[in-house]
């Protein structure tokens, strides 16, 4: 629940700060962190790994 929690808070602040350019940047965020961790156990991982 407590992650629940801190994505409600960060879209209410975006939401009442007209911080909108701030969406992209977390989504890109949350894409890449799914992405490592999804591929932390793959074959994958060396060629996910040599992007960064």
């Amino acid at each position: 629940m407590a992650k629940l929690s801190i994505l409600r808070e960060m879209w209410e602040f975006i939401r009442l700060k007209k911080k909108y350019w701030l969406l992209p940047v977390i989504i890109v965020l949350l894409l890449l962190g799914a992405l490592l961790f999804l591929s932390e156990g793959s074959a994958v991982a060396p060629l996910i790994y040599t992007l960064f």
